[in-house]
């Protein structure tokens, strides 16, 4: 902008070679909070930007699922000035997804997503908690019992001097508990609470700055990764094993609740807990965990396992709910058992292992208080899903309702679970009675 002397603005002209930005298509509740009665009529907003990226004529395409199974509804909208509306409803209660798409002249494939929660605190869950559930788990912590922790501690390179960092190997039941330790230096015995940071899906390195982030804060701090493997290689190192050895893990032995690959990872969490809570500065009263999708499910996991825990934050957990599919629901991660009427009939081997490693089964064991994120279009870890798991939840709980967001913690939901974290130690460093 140029000034002349008279204060008249001269404003530059228009890039002729700027591109201009490229359409969007959008889907929200007409509720802000998106919250809805069994039978109360949910309207869709839809909005195009531009509003003439579409010719006048030009339709898109809709449907609406009952979060992503069957009832489908489905149909044609032409946008008048770039909006429109559509209508739905479910007499039960669950979310309702809608999906919206279509194609510009430049052939430019646009899609957006809208969720609307019907009645979500009266999901319940979709088989009860196998009778033999806590003997099971019982029987593993006697095998992780009978491995001697062996901890070994390496010194790293710290990212701030008042912090001490390790790289911790610790002898477990199979893979080793592998992950990065950080502790303020100089810290008291008895002095401080702990956090144990765990990681959502795929194959990579426990996390140096996650450990020491929460370490900056006066605690405690152990980020594992969820595989067991070596901290710090080259990344081909983990990219590699996520093409070969560990491709799949997700749904590898699903067959029978002795070879489904989490009993690794869930034993590999009570390991990491018996460390943090056998180092001298722990202060014996407060633990947290905290982690997104996959490890949204071990946060849960964890507080269902071992009752020192006391407190949980847990982003979008996925492994909620594996057996939807027996209540005419959608399934959570990693979809042990496929969602939808073409799959009417699943292998009843697999419906009854799974239930030993649903996190929502962890979480009717569970005394920690929690805070849950869910987003309304998340379809990796539906909030169906989500949502079985927190009115399963037996500590006190809170959730944190995020209705635009798909399978991500966004920044306020991320917020949240910080700040929620850091009352709870704060509470509890106030208040020194057991």
């Amino acid at each position: 902008m140029v000034w002349l002397g008279l204060g008249v603005a001269v404003l530059a002209a228009p890039d002729p070679k700027a591109k201009a930005a490229p359409p969007t298509l959008k889907v929200i509740a007409d509720r802000a909070e998106a919250i809805y009665r069994q039978g109360e009529t949910v309207t869709f907003q839809i909005s195009l930007l531009p509003a003439d990226a579409l010719p006048e004529d030009a339709e898109v395409q809709w449907t609406i699922t009952k979060d992503g199974v069957p009832p489908q509804q489905s149909g044609k909208l032409k946008l008048p000035g770039g909006r429109g509306s559509i209508t739905g409803k479910l007499d039960e209660p669950g979310f309702l997804l809608c999906k919206v798409t279509c194609q510009t002249p430049a052939k430019a494939a646009l899609t957006a997503l809208g969720g609307a929660a019907v009645d979500p605190l009266l999901i319940k869950p979709s088989l009860p908690v196998p009778d033999d559930f806590d003997a099971f788990w019982a029987q593993q912590r006697q095998k992780l019992a009978a491995v001697p922790m062996n901890a070994r501690l390496a010194p790293v390179k710290s990212p701030a001097a008042e912090i001490a960092c390790f790289d911790l190997q610790a002898d477990c039941v199979g893979a080793p508990v592998s992950g990065y330790f950080a502790k303020p230096a100089g810290a008291k015995p008895k002095s401080l609470p702990a956090i144990l940071t765990v990681h959502g899906a795929g194959v990579r390195s426990s996390s140096l700055g996650a450990a020491a982030t929460w370490a900056r804060e006066q605690m405690l701090a152990l980020d594992i990764n969820a595989h067991g493997l070596p901290n710090g290689q080259p990344e081909k190192f983990y990219t590699d094993l996520a093409n070969g050895e560990l491709k799949d893990y997700r749904t590898r032995g699903r067959e029978s609740r002795d070879t489904i690959y989490f009993q690794g990872m869930f034993i590999r969490l009570m390991r990491a807990m018996d460390f943090l809570c056998s180092q001298p500065e722990w202060d014996g009263r407060t633990l947290v965990v905290h982690g997104s999708s996959q490890g949204g499910a071990q946060s849960i996991v964890a507080a269902g396992l071992d009752a020192r825990v006391t407190f949980i934050a847990a982003g979008v957990p996925a492994m909620c709910d594996h057996t939807g599919i027996v209540a005419g629901r959608v399934n959570g991660w990693p979809k042990f058992i496929a969602s939808g009427s073409d799959n009417a009939k699943p292998d009843p081997k697999v419906v009854e292992a799974v239930r030993y490693y649903d996190a929502m089964n962890f979480g009717t064991r569970a005394k920690a208080e929690a805070i849950l994120t869910v987003g309304f279009i998340d379809t990796t870890c539906p909030p169906t899903s989500v949502y079985a798991a927190y009115n399963a939840y037996a500590g006190k709980k809170t959730i944190f309702n995020d209705p635009p967001s798909t399978h991500t913690v966004s920044p306020k939901a991320g917020e949240a679970m910080r700040n929620a974290i850091r009352a709870h130690v704060l509470a509890r460093r106030e208040n020194t009675a057991p």
